[in-house]
């Protein structure tokens, strides 16, 4: 079974999918502000903190689809598909500092000074609202992520924990927190409303800090992992060691280097051990077999680089290399 290795290019998909969401909330941000301030609810103060961080978030994650998305050039030969993942790590800061910092000071504050719950009412229909436009934009994210799981034949979990497509993970993850939050700050309003007490209020803020919290870890430990160099999954490189065995004139693959570059985008280098006796015409027909299989089986590879390398046993008949 396939885990989440580079699939086939979704680039407008996922930028669709990012926009739908930073509108969706950047529309949300805005009344649960005016909800909370009319309320004096610091649960949906939270909240609308939390809809501000995924706003900026998604700004940041279309910066990273944009920039990522540029071409190979002289200053950059390997293009700048990283450069979606220190965007997407930023935007996993934003989530931190913006969301969970202020939620839980709020919750703090409210635990510790006390306040007077105001009228629900309003927050509740605003909650309403924002869950419904929520639910919408997860539904785009989901379905995005589980096209691609199923076109990679991936378990639909196992692909988000392990997508290289870190904004689709980013949205899904953070609406999904984001309809989470919304069920803790109605538990904090109503238990507020059922007791007087602004001591519910203060834990929902608290639970929501929490939450942001975690969803802020879980994206930047993914996105700082890529950045620092992940391989293609096992089964992939299984699958591209035989696809290079199986070429004529390749006795061994000594050593084989795979690195995930972007979600659609993937480097392939090896020590290849040719027969001795192939000629220089013949080693180079097979380099380039070698890359046309590797392409084949894994379209999202884009660069194949082979070091033709003689075999240990070889290296040790025939000792150092006397040349200077």
């Amino acid at each position: 079974m396939a885990e989440a290795a580079p699939g086939p290019d979704r680039g407008d998909e996922s930028v669709l999918t990012v926009v739908v969401a930073a509108v969706a909330n950047l529309g949300i941000a805005l009344a649960k502000a005016v909800a909370g301030l009319i309320s004096g609810s610091s649960a949906m103060l939270s909240e609308a903190a939390h809809s501000v961080a995924d706003t900026v978030t998604e700004l940041m994650l279309l910066t990273a689809l944009k920039r990522s998305a540029r071409p190979a050039d002289e200053e950059h030969p390997l293009g700048h598909g990283p450069e979606r993942y220190i965007w997407a790590l930023l935007a996993a800061v934003a989530t931190f500092v913006g969301g969970a910092v202020f939620s839980l000071y709020d919750g703090v504050h409210t635990l510790v000074a006390g306040e007077e719950p105001g009228d629900p009412l309003v927050s509740y229909v605003v909650l309403g609202v924002a869950f419904l436009l929520e639910g919408l934009s997860l539904r785009t994210g989901v379905r995005q992520a589980r096209g691609e799981a199923e076109s990679l034949g991936t378990p639909f979990r196992r692909y988000l924990r392990r997508t290289p497509d870190t904004a689709v993970k980013a949205v899904v993850m953070e609406d999904s927190a984001a309809l989470v939050g919304l069920l803790l700050a109605a538990g904090g309003l109503l238990g507020g409303q059922l007791t007087g007490s602004g001591v519910w209020d203060g834990l929902a803020s608290l639970c929501i800090g929490v939450l942001l919290l975690y969803v802020a870890w879980v994206l930047g430990r993914s996105n700082a992992e890529l950045l620092i160099g992940r391989p293609l999954p096992k089964p992939a490189r299984e699958r591209i060691r035989a696809e290079l065995l199986a070429v004529e004139h390749v006795e061994a693959v000594l050593e084989l280097t795979t690195l995930v570059q972007g979600p659609r985008e993937a480097l392939v280098a090896a020590k290849v051990d040719f027969r001795d006796m192939s000629t220089a015409a013949q080693v180079e027909w097979a380099c380039e077999q070698a890359e046309q299989r590797v392409r084949e089986a894994y379209p999202a590879v884009s660069r194949v680089y082979l070091d033709p390398t003689p075999g240990r046993a070889r290296r040790r008949e025939e000792g150092p290399d006397p040349s200077p």
